[in-house]
């Protein structure tokens, strides 16, 4: 790799990134963000080595990812390669469902992650949070439309959910 002309706040800004990844990601992408972390440190010039061995930002504790019964690799994949998903899901109040989804974005919060998908039975996008997927299959089907339509889609549905809570 050529030397990185990266300014310090730079650097910070790529250390919490990585640590926010290691330590809520689950197990694949940590590693990765600790791979990335030690790649940077290897090409930054020795005078900014210090802001990565001895960073002065710091990202919350882990979630605990013990909670989720799905390989958070699956989903991702099958966003990547546009690929169904079955998914069998625990609602809040308990209620056990199935779903054929096609996911669009596997989101990472403090707490919880979730993944977001158009419902093939609900005709609608919807978030479901990968603490209550019991059970995932991948389906050999692909979604209906190309990921930057549904990509786009959710986004325009997002906003309109966004300015919709707003009013209210």
């Amino acid at each position: 790799m050529p030397p990185l002309a990266l300014t310090p706040v730079e650097i910070e800004a790529i250390v919490l990134g990585a640590q926010w990844v290691a330590a809520h990601g689950d197990e694949m992408l940590s590693r990765a963000a600790l791979d990335v972390l030690a790649k940077v440190a290897a090409v930054v010039p020795e005078r900014l080595q210090s802001l990565i061995i001895a960073p002065s930002t710091a990202a919350k504790l882990p979630l605990d990812a013990s909670e989720d019964a799905v390989d958070a690799a699956v989903l991702r994949s099958a966003i990547r390669k546009e690929m169904k998903l079955r998914l069998h899901y625990c609602d809040q109040r308990g209620k056990l469902t199935e779903r054929t989804v096609w996911p669009v974005v596997f989101g990472y919060s403090d707490t919880t992650r979730v993944l977001i998908a158009w419902c093939e039975l609900r005709q609608d996008f919807r978030h479901f949070r990968t603490d209550r997927i019991t059970a995932v299959e991948k389906l050999d089907e692909r979604t209906g439309e190309p990921y930057h339509r549904l990509l786009r889609r959710w986004e325009i549905w997002r906003a309109s959910e966004l300015a919709r809570l707003e009013a209210h």
